[in-house]
């Protein structure tokens, strides 16, 4: 696995100043000794695969989970990107992970440094799918048994499962379910698209209580983006088929108490017979609801945008063009600590990969001007944030460098 801190330049500056640190390109690469291993197998780490996600602990490490030959790996790395000890085996028993655009493993950190992964298994039906999930409680040492989140077992979609973790432990796992399909279906009536569905553990993930169904026609293939309130409030916001065969998004809260209410997050009014692959971004606001990211391919201007949502009136502000539609600028990733916002995307075309980025220091009033972070003539997996004891790091697996850290200061 190659593991890199990059940085060599400064970000623009547009009502706010953030530069790009330069940090040491630090390399990783230890040959596998790949064998069908128990729960507590341990292996050298192999190159990263592209499809991977990372998550932060209070602790300044990094974790990274993705997927080799059937199985779920996890690796710790410092602050300064280098590879803590081995790799560490999440499922002793191989099957079909899914791995590629916007399904893949998922990794979180709890409050009381649990970690917990969640993952589908694609099974021989075409579209089937296992949401699986497996914890650790000894720091990323060792995994207990995985087990499949939901109770509903028939070979069907249960694919593209989001996972978050809010401040007071509680673990959410939400994925697209089309159960409600074959059942209208069965009964001749019409159904658009899948269903969400979400399953809720208390206990630090030894148990789920039985899946909940959050709305009716969902998109089919569409990452699902979840976040947080400190009250523990878990917010999901998904591409959603509504009236007219219009995919735009929608999203819900799911709370103490209270039964969720579907409100619509945008209005582009994209009407498409088919999934488009374009999973959103959702973070929590300083003061008020939620910094949502999107795509969206209505009328003569397709393309990415950022908006704010008010938890209150649940009024959408004016959205904000971004990226290059030309360069199908998409997949967008969003970190808010208090009144700063940080926004990537990935942009591509013949020429290459590039990841982009800008910043707001006020809550997304304003935005600096956005910047390119990371160029590559080779694929570029979708970039994700971190909050690394307070530093914001982007990282972006790459096909020929590894795993590519880039470290901001305000």
């Amino acid at each position: 696995m190659n593991v890199n801190l990059i940085g060599n330049g400064s970000l623009h500056r547009l009502r706010l100043n953030v530069f790009l640190s330069l940090f040491l390109l630090v390399t990783a690469w230890l040959d596998c000794a790949h064998a069908h291993e128990g729960h507590h197998g341990h292996a050298e780490a192999q190159p990263t695969a592209l499809s991977v996600s990372v998550a932060s602990d209070a602790a300044g490490r990094i974790w990274l989970a993705q997927s080799r030959q059937g199985q779920v790996w996890v690796a710790s790395l410092d602050a300064n990107g280098k590879l803590l000890g081995r790799e560490i085996v999440v499922n002793p028993v191989a099957m079909k992970v899914a791995a590629d655009g916007e399904a893949r493993p998922k990794i979180a950190v709890a409050p009381n440094g649990n970690l917990y992964v969640t993952w589908t298994e694609s099974l021989k039906k075409p579209y089937a799918g296992y949401i699986w999930f497996a914890r650790s409680v000894d720091g990323g040492k060792s995994f207990e048994a995985p087990y499949i989140v939901h109770q509903n077992r028939d070979e069907i979609t249960h694919r593209f499962d989001s996972l978050q973790v809010a401040a007071n432990g509680t673990i959410t796992v939400a994925w697209i379910d089309k159960r409600d399909l074959l059942i209208a279906k069965a009964a001749g009536k019409p159904y658009d698209g899948a269903a969400i569905y979400y399953a809720v553990s208390t206990d630090h993930g030894k148990t789920f209580a039985p899946e909940q169904k959050l709305a009716d026609s969902s998109c089919e293939c569409c990452r699902i983006a979840m976040t947080s309130k400190p009250d523990g409030t878990v917010a999901v916001l998904w591409r959603h088929v509504f009236e007219g065969s219009e995919r735009d998004h929608a999203m819900a809260e799911i709370g103490a108490s209270g039964k969720p209410v579907l409100v619509r997050a945008s209005y582009g009014h994209w009407k498409v017979d088919g999934c488009p692959h374009h999973g959103a971004a959702i973070a929590v606001g300083e003061g008020f609801g939620y910094h949502l990211a999107y795509f969206d391919g209505a009328g003569d201007k397709p393309g990415l945008r950022i908006a704010r949502m008010d938890d209150h009136a649940w009024v959408t502000s004016p959205p904000r063009r971004i990226g290059d539609a030309k360069r199908n600028a998409g997949h967008p990733a969003l970190l808010s600590i208090g009144d700063k916002v940080w926004l990537a995307w990935l942009e591509h075309d013949a020429g290459g990969y590039e990841v982009w980025a800008m910043a707001s220091l006020d809550g997304g009033r304003t935005w600096g001007s956005a910047t390119v972070l990371l160029h590559s003539a080779t694929k570029l997996d979708y970039p994700q944030w971190l909050n690394l004891q307070g530093k914001v790091i982007l990282a972006v697996s790459t096909v020929d460098k590894g795993l590519q850290l880039i470290s901001f200061t305000q």
